[in-house]
Order: C-alpha cells, then structure tokens, then sequence
C-alpha cells in the first residue's frame, strides 16, 4: 500500500473514523453516451512557430491516460512527483506525433523515423532552426532525438539517461551541441528502506517564526531524504549530432542550467543540504554558480540559504539573490533582484527592491539597474538603451510598467503603465516580442513606439487588438482588431511594422484555426490550419454572455447555453446547473466588469460543466462571484453576505430569463469554486443540490493564508471560521456530492479536507457522497476516473436536480 495512504488511514483510525462506514470500493462506471462522446473526442493539435512564422510545429498529444498508466510506481517527495523508472516526472501529458505545416501554401510534412511508441516533450529548435531537439520517455529512462529539418528525419542521439525530476533538462549551443542533464553514471543503487526506523523523526524550532503554507507530499524521515538526494544526482553533458557525448563540470543535485545568449557561460544551481521536513525542494538552500560552457567555475555568484522562515503575506518574499536570468540583448550579461526589505513586506522602505547586473567575465562587482519600492515584476529587454520594467503590489493589485534605460542607470524609470492588475477594461496589454541576432526574445518597438497584443476588455466582452504604445505620450493606437462574430488575437507578428501576422480565429461554432493576416496589402485573410470541430453533437447550442445586478447595484456576468433550438417561450424552463469560481477585488467598479468572450468556441474540458446541455440542462457558466473590500477593508471581512447576494442575482436573472426553474438549480466548482459551493450550502436553501469537487472546508487546516486571504488565522480567526463550511455543517440541507483526488497535491486541498467535511456532514444527517478518485492529483487525468466523475454528476443532477419534484413526490 502506498506510504501516503498508509498514512492517511492511521490518521482517520487515530481520530476515530470508522472505515468500514466511509470507504467502499466500486467499479469505474461511463456516463451516459452523449457525454461520454464527447470526453472521447480527439484532441486539436498544439502549434509552435519558428522565428519567421514561415513554418510551425503541430504537436498531436496523447489521450487521457488509463488508470493503469497512472497507477505506475510513483514517488512523492520534497513537492515532486516522480516515476522511479525514469527518473522523470510521473505525471505529463506527451505528445504522440509530429508534423510541419508550411504556412503559406499549406503545405503538410510528416516527421518520419520518430519514436515506436512515442512519449515525446521537451521540444527545442537550435537557434539557427536547422535542428528540432526532444526528449522521448520510455519504461526505463528518459532519451535525447533530434531532428533533421532539411529532411524532417528524426533520430535518436542519447540512450536512456536524461534526470529530467525537476524539467529543462536540455539546451542547444549555437554551435549544433545540445548540453543535457543526465542522471550521474555514478550514482549507484536507488537507497533501500530500512526495515526498522534507526529512531524517532524529529522537528524542532528555535524561537524563530517560521509560517509556512500547507505542502504536500515534504520529505518525512531519513529514507525520504536519500532518495531526494539520489533522483537529484545529475551530470551535466555536451551532445553532438553524432551522439557522441562527454560530461562538463562536477556532478551534484543540479537543479537548473542556463546558458548565455553566446553561448559562452553557464548559470548552474546546484541544491544542497540541509533539507526540509516544512517546504518543497523549490525552497531548499542551492549555490548559483557561473561556468564556462567545457564547465570551469568561474564564480559563486550566491548561495542561497534554506527559505524556511519567509514571512507572511503573497508580497513577502526570499531575502538574498532572486529571479537570476541572463540579460536577453547582451553576450553574457547577468541581471537579479535582491530585496532590501529581508523579504518582509510589512517593513516600511523606500528602496523596498534593487537590480543588480554583473558583466562578464563577472569578475568586478554587481552594477545597481535600477529600484523599486514594490516587488520585481521581471524586465523585458530591447537593446542597451531602452528596457522595460514591471513592478507589482498584490495587496492592492498594482501593476506599474516603466522605461528604463540600461545604458545610464541614474536615469529615472519613465512609468508609462500604472493599473490594476484586475482591470481588463484598461490593459493595454503586453509587448510583442522578436528575436535579435543573439537569438534571444526581445521587444519589438519603433524608438518609444512599443507593439502591444491586449485581451480587449469591453463591456461587451473581449475583443482582442494588436496597437502601438508611445511610452512618451501614453497614447495608444490601435491597429487591428478582433470583429463580430469572432474571437481572434494576434499570436505571431510577421515583421517589424506589424502589418503582417498571425491570428487564431474562433467563433462560438467553429473551432479555433491560424489565419494569416496583411493589414498593408489589404488582401483577405488565408486560413492556415483546418482542424476540424471536434464536438459536431453540440453545433448549434445556444450561449450568450448576459449581464446583471447584485442587490448592491454591482454589474455581474454569465455565460449561458442552452440546448440548440430550444425556446423558452415554447419549451417551458429548465433545470439548471451553476459553476462558478469567486475571485477577490479590491475595486467594486473593477469587479463590475464582463470578463470573457460570447464568440469564443465552446471548449469542453475534463472539468466543464457544458457536458449537461446534451443533457437538457441549461448551464450558468462563468457566473462571476466577486467578493470587494475597498481601502482598509479586506474582501473575505464579508465573504458570505457577498457570495450569497451573487447567487441571488444569478438566479433571479435565469429565472427572469424565462429559461431557469428556480426550484431546479444545482450549483458546483472545482478548488475553491468546491469551498464557494459548500458555503453556499450553508448559508442558503436556494439550490436544488451542489457539486464540489477537491476543495478545502475547514480554513484552520490552511492557517497562513489562503487563496487571497494574506493574514493569518491567529490575526483573523472571526474570518477563518466563518468562512469555513465545517463550521457550519450542522445546517447543510441540501444535497451535496464530494469528489477529491486521493492524491491531491494542491496546498490546501488535502484529501482529508473532503473526509472530515463528510463526516460531518453525515454526523448531522445532511444527504451527501464522498468519492475518493485513486491516484488523482488535484486535476483529474486518467480516462477511466473523468468518465466516473461525469457519470457520479450526472447521477447526482438527474436525481437531486433535474427531477427533484418526482424525489419530493415519492416522500
């Protein structure tokens, strides 16, 4: 039996809860037809462009997994999940075949010589394109190919030895070599478990505070520790084309690799112990060291201590070096940010942030860039005269974007963006990006002029635009945009006017497709691509973006479909299925406004609540849940009246529609779209039933902050507990089914959120399920387990929802 559930059952044992009432085993049941269909519909293709948009990569991915795929040895440690046997990630979804696609003429060329049974990732052009790099998972290891562009013939360059446990296991040199991490040849055995323990696993604080989220799957004794240590023990090699290899620098517990825009350094973080029982790997203390590309150390750039004891609140941070990246328009120029602030955002300062770079060959000292009284928000580069630069304050949102100069660091940032990151209707977006002769993303501007793509909110929802930015004048022009009855945004620029481009073009019936656009030929756009529509059972359903008032007077929104052809003039109303997911908001006229697109293509994913509307539902998609706390208010201080007023409007707006039967509305959402449904639950008698699937209910199990909620449970315990549906199990009367992963990973989301929920609820004779999905993280993967949780839904709907008055009849 798996360690982790081992676990979990001594712990519910401990407490008192009877197994044999809780735990029953069934089959995997299928959903009816019309859903299940779908679910087996094949997938579109993913497309990856080259440099000049001439030609692109379309990606055909793999199917859902079977549950004996995921049921593979696995190995949860430090925060990672890993397959054993491959010293790779136990849980990606691969690609199975590749293609090239010319994009003019359309053109359609297979990639021959692939993999027998492909599991391919990792993919990486060399910079001059000539060569298409990837990785090739097998049962035993992890393999490097690479393919011939001007044969478009793949091959297989390594054997079964790249460590890919923490990803971006490989890199091409400008010179046609590939540099790799591989396992280290040396490392031995994987480390046997002890038969007895040596002693007791101890934990021990020395006065100093140390809050920490809710992790899974940490490190818990010795054993676990010597496992790390081993899937983590890497070499890093040089590959030729011809496969001949040979290692570059000493081997450790490389975490990461980054090579300079010329090729010439590396930047090696390298994880060391001690090691931790509180936090993921993510956060043990690494050595960020500089070598030369044969693998000579040229310099400790940090070293960077254990982030055991980071502060609370989402704008704390580490203490020390940070975000160490190679500057994208210099040879081999680094850039950081080290916090003045020891990382705590409670500290009043006004250099709260400072940039640093240092030249190579990195032997003088650090070079201030610039500062900020907020938190870095990363750089995008141009050139060495002009660069620009994000800062962030997430408890009031703030999103700043300003010029600086690179080349004259006295010289002040020029804000030429300063928002909400909440507000869609004024995003001006973000800049375009090219690739300079160093083969590195820049921004792609005209002196001051930056080129920028927005999403285009609008009270009439999105409608996507390609502009300039004058980052002088603030002035915004823009120089195409998405029309009706479509959803379409640029996704490649052509050339250094941005006249010509490429769009993905979308409509609620027709499957999104690449066109190629010419604003300055004025020619009609070319389709590109011609994937086909994958759900024809549900062309022509009927949806609408549809807005209305909280009782406040706040403006909500919602996506709603119902059944093609159906009238409700005619057809008389129908029962209703709500999903939603609450989002916090500092600005009630920001959380007023219509988010998402009426003409976007309805996209079914393993989660959706679409399904039903084959089912004779009408579906309340995308309801907004905004909770606001203006000024010193903080949003959750009213949690539950805003969540209840949001519902209210809901349904009072698909009743009025004439579409919804008021007494036959469910309501469910995922994560904390499960926690808004248990509360409303709760706290109300206006559904007919609720879904919640992997959510958290009692908040004293995530008692330093959660979602948005910044303080912690000993500054508000008022809002811990009336925020948490276990609290308040005792007035659930409602029927509400609970589907977890049993392997959830989530912080927060444990399994036994949805244990002890149940048990209360089944304590004060509330209707309710609890279906534990084995070996499912916090999204669902394997086939046979979304099939099961659509058919426990649908079950639940059709008897909760659909014909609730035959229920009440019968009693």
């Amino acid at each position: 039996m798996n360690r982790r559930v081992t676990k979990l059952i001594f712990t519910l044992a401990f407490f008192g809860v009877s197994l044999g009432s809780n735990f029953a085993q069934t089959t995997y049941q299928i959903p009816p037809k019309e859903i299940a269909d779908l679910v087996n519909s094949p997938s579109t293709p993913s497309v990856v462009f080259n440099k000049s948009g001439d030609w692109m990569l379309l990606l055909e991915r793999a199917g859902n997994p079977s549950i004996e795929d995921l049921a593979q040895p696995e190995l949860r440690i430090a925060g990672l999940r890993l397959n054993p046997a491959t010293s790779g990630p136990s849980r990606t979804r691969s690609v199975e075949n590749l293609k090239v696609k010319m994009t003019a003429g359309g053109e359609e060329i297979q990639i021959k010589g692939l993999p027998a049974k492909p599991k391919m990732d990792g993919f990486s052009l060399s910079r001059d394109e000539k060569y298409l790099a990837f990785t090739q998972t097998e049962s035993t290891g992890i393999s490097l190919w690479v393919v011939d562009m001007s044969t478009f013939q793949a091959r297989q360059l390594t054997e079964n030895i790249l460590n890919d446990v923490m990803g971006g296991s490989l890199i091409w040199t400008p010179e046609h070599e590939i540099i790799i991490r591989a396992t280290n040849p040396a490392r031995g055995e994987i480390p046997k478990a002890p038969a007895a323990p040596s002693g007791p696993i101890v934990q021990e604080s020395s006065g100093n505070a140390a809050p920490n989220r809710t992790y899974q799957d940490l490190l818990a004794n010795p054993h676990d520790e010597a496992l790390f240590a081993y899937f983590m023990d890497s070499q890093l090699m040089v590959v030729n084309l011809d496969g001949s290899k040979k290692p570059i620098g000493p081997s450790g517990m490389i975490k990461s690799m980054d090579l300079s825009p010329d090729g010439s350094y590396l930047v090696v973080e390298t994880i060391k112990k001690p090691f931790s029982y509180l936090v993921p790997a993510s956060r043990f203390p690494y050595d960020v060291d500089i070598w030369t590309k044969t693998g000579q150390k040229v310099k400790t750039l940090a070293q960077i201590p254990l982030d055991e004891n980071r502060p609370t609140g989402f704008d704390a941070t580490v203490a020390g070096p940070r975000n160490i990246n190679w500057r994208a328009d210099q040879p081999a120029t680094l850039y950081w940010v080290e916090a003045q602030d020891g990382g705590d955002a409670k500290v009043e300062i006004a250099e709260r942030e400072i940039i640093y770079t240092l030249k190579a060959p990195f032997s003088g000292e650090k070079q201030k860039l610039t500062s900020t009284a907020y938190r870095f928000g990363g750089i995008a580069w141009s050139d060495d005269t002009f660069a620009i630069f994000s800062e962030r304050w997430s408890r009031t949102r703030m999103d700043r974007k300003s010029v600086i100069n690179p080349s004259d660091p006295k010289q002040a940032p020029r804000v030429f963006i300063d928002r909400s990151s909440d507000d869609i209707y004024n995003d001006p977006g973000d800049p375009v990006v090219t690739v300079n002769e160093l083969g590195q993303r820049v921004v792609l501007r005209k002196n001051d002029l930056v080129f920028m793509t927005s999403e285009g909110g609008s009270s009439e929802g999105s409608m996507p635009y390609l502009s300039t930015f004058d980052t002088q004048t603030k002035e915004e022009k823009i120089l195409w945009r998405s029309q009706a009855p479509y959803y379409e945004r640029v996704v490649k620029v052509l050339d250094d006017e941005a006249t010509a481009f490429i769009t993905l073009k979308e409509s609620t019936d027709i499957q999104p497709n690449y066109w190629l656009v010419n604003t300055r030929k004025r020619i009609a756009p070319i389709q590109v691509t011609d994937f086909a529509h994958p759900y024809e059972s549900i062309k022509g359903i009927q949806k609408q973006l549809v807005t209305y008032e909280r009782n406040d007077g706040l403006n909500l929104s919602a996506v709603v479909y119902t059944p093609a052809g159906y009238d409700p003039a005619k057809d008389g109303t129908l029962p209703v299925l709500m999903w939603a997911y609450p989002r916090e908001y500092k600005s009630a006229e920001i959380a007023a406004q219509v988010r998402g697109s009426k003409y976007a293509f309805t996209r079914l994913s393993w989660g959706s609540p679409i399904y039903w509307v084959t089912r004779g539902y009408a579906i309340m998609d995308q309801t907004e849940m905004p909770i606001v706390g203006e000024g010193e208010e903080e949003p959750n201080d009213y949690f539950i009246e805003q969540l209840v007023a949001n519902a209210e409007a809901a349904i009072d707006k698909i009743v009025g529609m004439g579409i919804g039967d008021r007494m036959r509305i469910g309501v469910g959402g995922h994560s904390y779209g499960a926690f808004m449904t248990a509360n409303l639950l709760s706290h109300t008698n206006l559904f007919a039933a609720g879904i919640a699937r992997s959510g958290a209910y009692n908040r004293t199990l995530t008692p330093f902050g959660f979602q948005y909620e910044q303080r912690t449970y000993w500054e508000a315990p008022e809002v811990y507990f009336n925020m948490s549906p276990f609290s308040f199990a005792h007035k659930v009367e409602t029927p509400i089914l609970l589907i977890h992963g049993e392997a959830d990973n989530n912080s927060g989301t444990f399994p036994i959120q949805s244990e002890r929920y149940y048990n209360a609820l089944k304590g004060h004779g509330a209707t309710t399920r609890l279906v534990f999905l084995p070996h499912e993280s916090h999204g669902y993967a394997a086939k046979e387990s979304i099939l099961h949780t659509l058919w426990e839904m649908d079950t639940w709907l059709e008897k909760y929802v659909k014909n609730k008055n035959k229920l009440e009849e019968k009693k």
